[in-house]
């Protein structure tokens, strides 16, 4: 993919109907409602709050307190159809936030540095405008504002309590605003689209000692940077090289003098990959490289492994719905960027890996106006014009999707 500028294109950035226009200022004061009430992942009790007060005022059919506090809410058209889930996620991240903004976090050590404030001002949005024109669309659309996207993953719990039935969802679809594209841009792709995410901790035990007799010990430092060292040609000489992964250690701690062997080391690290075959490999070669290395100096360890998130892998015939109602919104000339992948992760795979559906990137960053620091940012903020564009997307996606499966 070839990189993009991260200003927009052009003013006139995408064909709005003038109800969802007249919405922009109503996003946005949702949005930084909820930005400056941030909560973290299965404590979103403000956040739901206020999403089941809004579809109350509207009345619009929901259920509160699922997954703790999850809300699915649905909105039927007047003419019979299937059933399309919308999914947003709600929860914020450990961070402090440094923008020097009116609507900035007010709770300490927690940001909306992702953007799912704006992924719920959106949904709510939609939600609003599709109750309000009933005779548009067909069949019934099914809003899931999840927690605990960031961690530990809600979407697990909310199809195990049944999100996706009664009625059955056929599929699905989800944005996630991306500061990695311009405004006035929409990154979708049939396929992979983020990664799966694993992540594991390791403990090599070693025999400590003195730092000027290293014969009486095994020495924990060296047989861990051994294991970093020997872990990276998992990707370059195991994987096909047609296909992506990565595995980085992130986190190395040993030892705490110049003098002493360190008889412990702890490694911490995260494997990514988009192929679903590739699911079960990176933990069978992690385990046997930390167990060979380990085995040829004499150390013992502990691993802890574990399969987080699945890929994100796009239904082709949703993912080609959501590329043609993005090709009928968006005007600039960067338009709709193809193959568009991040090796991030996210629990929209569960609801993947369930229903056929799209997940898919709108471009939220606008560098002219310092809006283009990365997501998990400290300075994160998002151009807040991208809120009634991403209303349209999933009213367009909602009439679109019920003319296609009738």
């Amino acid at each position: 993919m070839v990189p993009l500028s991260l200003t927009p294109a052009s003013t006139k950035l995408a064909q709005l109907r003038p109800e969802i226009q007249a919405l922009q200022p109503q996003l946005v004061a949702w949005r930084r409602g909820l930005h400056q009430k941030p909560e973290l992942g299965f404590r979103e009790t403000i956040t739901a709050d206020f999403i089941a007060t809004k579809l109350r005022e509207w009345g619009i059919e929901h259920q509160t307190g699922i997954a703790k506090t999850g809300i699915v809410a649905m909105v039927s058209g007047t003419k019979p159809g299937g059933v399309l889930g919308i999914r947003a996620d709600m929860d914020a991240l450990p961070i402090q936030e440094l923008n020097q903004v009116p609507y900035r976090s007010q709770h300490d050590g927690v940001m909306h540095a992702c953007g799912h404030d704006g992924h719920v001002a959106i949904a709510l949005g939609a939600a609003y405008y599709l109750s309000r024109h009933p005779q548009e669309f067909a069949g019934t659309v099914k809003f899931i504002f999840q927690p605990a996207e960031e961690g530990p993953g809600g979407a697990k719990p909310m199809i195990a309590e049944g999100v996706l039935h009664h009625p059955d969802v056929e599929a699905i679809i989800g944005l996630h605003l991306w500061n990695n594209l311009p405004l006035g841009t929409v990154g979708v792709r049939t396929g992979a689209m983020m990664a799966a995410v694993e992540l594991f901790d390791c403990t090599i035990q070693g025999k400590g000692g003195h730092g000027a007799m290293p014969h009486q010990t095994i020495d924990s430092i060296v047989v861990a940077s051994q294991v970093v060292t020997a872990l990276q040609p998992i990707v370059s000489r195991n994987v096909d090289p047609l296909k992506a992964g990565v595995v980085t250690v992130g986190s190395f701690h040993a030892g705490h003098a110049c003098n002493v062997i360190a008889d412990t080391a702890q490694l911490k690290g995260t494997v990514r990959y988009f192929d679903p075959d590739l699911t079960d490999f990176f933990e069978q070669r992690v385990r046997q490289v930390i167990a060979g290395v380990c085995q040829s100096h004499g150390a013992e360890y502990t691993l802890d492994y574990r399969k987080l998130y699945p890929p994100v892998v796009n239904d082709g015939a949703i993912a080609a719905l959501v590329r043609s109602v993005a090709e009928t919104v968006i005007e600039t000339p960067a338009g709709v960027v193809p193959e568009c992948q991040t090796m991030g992760g996210e629990d929209m795979s569960f609801f993947l890996q369930a229903v056929p559906g799209c997940y898919f990137f709108l471009g939220s960053a606008n560098a002219e106006k310092g809006l283009a620091y990365p997501h998990h940012h400290p300075r994160f903020d998002f151009d807040e014009t991208v809120l009634a564009i991403g209303v349209e997307m999933f009213v367009r996606c909602v009439e679109k999707y019920h003319s296609v499966a009738a």
